[in-house]
């Protein structure tokens, strides 16, 4: 799905929906792409690609997209919770850490650096925006993808960080991962789509 139709259709979701609703989670894989944070540096961006780079409203500096990752949106009301931006990406790191548990990978996350991490190599990256107490964006988990795009940028703003892919480390389909997500999703109350 295209990045940027699906961040519209997340923005609009947002604007119009009310507190009682309930929480969405979607999970999509998006053609490639770079995307940049709002407040994202160009300077991250080491060559020129064919790539599109695409300056998202979501925090956090560039990442890439592309067919074999797993993108996962959380559009959840985060007031309703009383969570604030800080506990909801502590929810979501220990999400996919537990996630990665579930195939033996001892996943961590890294003080000062939102995301996950397997043998100090970035596996998920988090990119949130918090918009009338609902947050959008997400999560993206690196499965089974060309991983060379990540050489043309300072991922996430960090020079000489590597990035691995769960089909490094195990072996595992697309569909698998979607449907233990899912259920790990439902365990917290959240509507997996």
């Amino acid at each position: 799905m295209d990045y940027e139709e699906v961040w519209q259709s997340m923005v609009s979701a947002v604007n119009l929906r009310q507190q009682h609703e309930i929480d969405e989670v979607w999970l999509v894989q998006h053609p490639a792409v770079f995307t940049l944070g709002y407040a994202g540096s160009e300077i991250n961006i080491l060559n020129q690609t064919n790539i599109p780079v695409v300056r998202s409203d979501r925090g956090g500096e560039i990442t890439y997209h592309g067919p074999g990752q797993l993108v996962v949106y959380f559009l959840i009301n985060i007031k309703r919770l009383g969570w604030g931006p800080k506990k909801l990406i502590f929810y979501l790191e220990e999400l996919f850490i537990s996630l990665l548990n579930n195939y033996d990978i001892e996943a961590k996350r890294k003080a000062g650096a939102p995301g996950i991490y397997v043998d100090e190599k970035k596996i998920a990256s988090i990119g949130l925006k918090i918009k009338r107490g609902f947050s959008y964006h997400g999560v993206s988990l690196n499965i089974d993808m060309d991983l060379s795009p990540f050489n043309n940028i300072n991922i996430c703003g960090y020079k000489s960080l590597e990035v691995t892919q769960l089909n490094n480390l195990t072996s595992v389909s697309m569909k698998e991962v979607k449907d233990d997500l899912k259920a790990l999703i439902k365990n917290r109350n959240f509507k997996a789509a």
